[in-house]
């Protein structure tokens, strides 16, 4: 299955700058690491944002779970970077109970 929708993907600044790519957050540090390793910047976060939005409609999802808030996906496969390297990463969406778009939840490296 497809992420649903994956076209109206949306992906929040905060959630690049001030977490995936925010080498001072307890929990983002590590995700931050890994994604500057390929070439993402906070200065042109928008470059991530882009590359999880095209991961997000490009592979498979599968369905996390439901519960009151929405329905959470897990999508694999490979991440367009800025070096080419192109890593295998995981994101995952949420689609909110009164909504139909995707919403980025978070971001890291496949196996984790």
């Amino acid at each position: 299955m497809r992420l649903p929708n994956a076209e109206q993907a949306h992906v929040d600044r905060r959630k690049v700058v001030d977490y995936l790519l925010s080498t001072e957050h307890e929990r983002g540090r590590d995700k931050a690491e890994f994604f500057v390793r390929f070439g993402f910047t906070a200065e042109r976060w928008e470059d991530l944002a882009n590359a999880l939005r095209v991961h997000g409609a490009s592979h498979e999802a599968v369905m996390e779970w439901e519960d009151e808030f929405g329905v959470r996906y897990s999508v694999d496969g490979m991440l367009e970077s800025p070096d080419g390297r192109n890593p295998s990463v995981k994101s995952v969406w949420m689609v909110d109970r009164d909504g139909s778009s995707p919403r980025l939840i978070s971001a890291y490296p496949a196996g984790r």
